[in-house]
C-alpha cells in the first residue's frame, strides 16, 4: 500500500496496524533529526535515547496530523520530533545552574547594550560591559549553544506555530492572524541580524547543514560557528521579548 493510501486509511479508521506502518515509513526521519541533534548533545546523552524520544514525537505527529491541512507531513513531523526531543532533554536537567546564570547575564547585557548603542554589540563590547575576558565570553557562548535549543523550531513550537489541530473550530481568525504576525516578526528579526549571524541561521535552519559543514563554507571553526549561532539565538530571543512574543 502506498503512503498516500496509508494516510487515507488511517484518517478513516485510526487503525493501530496502519499507524505502525506509518511509523515504519517515517522512522528514517527520526534518525535524521536525532543524528543532527546528537551533534549538540552527544557528550550528555546516547544517540539511541534521542531516537527513542524522537519516535515519541513521530507517533504524536501521526496522531495529530490533519490531511486536510495544507502542510507536508515531513515538515510538520520534524518540528514535533525536535520539540519532543528537546522537552525530554530538558527533563534530564543536566545543565549546570552556573551556566544558566551566565547565559542570562549575557542575554541581559546584550539587551542593555543594544538599547544604549542602537545596534548589536560586538563580542569585545559585550565582554567589556560584562567585565569578563573575550575568551571567557566566547567559551560561554559555545557552552550555552548546547541548551539554548535554540532552536527556532523550539520558539515556534512553544508558540503553537506548527500545532495543527483537528478541531477546525479552534482555528479562529484571531489565532490565524497571530500566527502570521509571529512569522512576520520572526522573519524581520532574522533579516536584521548581522551578516555572519544571518548566514549561520540560514545555513543551519533552512539548508540544514551541520556546524562542520557551515564552518567549511565560512572558513571558520566549529567552535566559532557554535558561538555565532548562540549569539544569534540570544539576539532573536531578545527581540521577540521586546515585542511581547516570547517570555524571558
Amino acid at each position: 500500500m502506498k503512503t498516500d493510501e496509508l494516510w487515507k486509511k488511517y484518517a478513516q479508521t485510526k487503525n493501530k496496524s496502519i499507524k505502525q506502518k506509518l511509523i515504519e515509513e517515517y522512522i528514517e526521519l527520526v534518525k535524521i533529526v536525532a543524528g543532527r541533534m546528537y551533534n549538540f548533545y552527544g557528550s550528555k546523552i546516547e544517540y539511541d535515547d534521542l531516537v527513542s524520544f524522537g519516535i515519541m514525537g513521530l507517533i504524536d505527529s501521526i496522531e495529530r496530523y490533519d490531511l486536510n491541512k495544507n502542510t507536508k507531513f515531513e515538515t510538520y513531523a520534524q518540528i514535533r520530533i525536535r520539540g519532543t526531543i528537546i522537552d525530554n532533554i530538558r527533563k534530564l536537567d543536566w545543565i549546570p545552574r552556573s551556566l544558566r546564570k551566565k547565559s542570562k547575564e549575557i542575554q541581559d547585557g546584550m539587551i542593555k547594550l543594544e538599547n544604549k548603542l542602537g545596534r548589536t554589540p560586538s563580542n569585545i563590547e559585550l565582554s567589556q560591559y560584562l567585565q569578563i575576558s573575550l575568551k571567557e565570553l566566547e567559551s560561554v557562548l559555545s557552552d550555552i549553544s548546547n541548551f539554548n535549543m535554540t532552536s527556532l523550531e523550539d520558539l515556534l513550537v512553544n508558540k503553537g506555530e506548527y500545532n495543527i489541530k483537528n478541531d477546525k473550530s479552534k482555528n479562529t481568525p484571531e489565532q490565524i492572524f497571530e500566527k502570521k504576525e509571529i512569522k512576520k516578526i520572526l522573519s524581520n528579526t532574522i533579516n536584521e541580524l548581522p551578516k555572519q549571524e544571518k548566514i549561520v541561521i540560514s545555513l543551519y535552519y533552512y539548508e540544514e547543514l551541520t556546524y562542520k559543514e557551515i564552518g567549511y563554507i565560512m572558513e571558520l571553526s566549529e567552535s566559532r560557528i557554535s558561538q555565532i549561532h548562540s549569539k544569534a539565538i540570544l539576539m532573536i530571543k531578545n527581540q521577540l521579548i521586546k515585542v511581547g512574543v516570547y517570555e524571558n
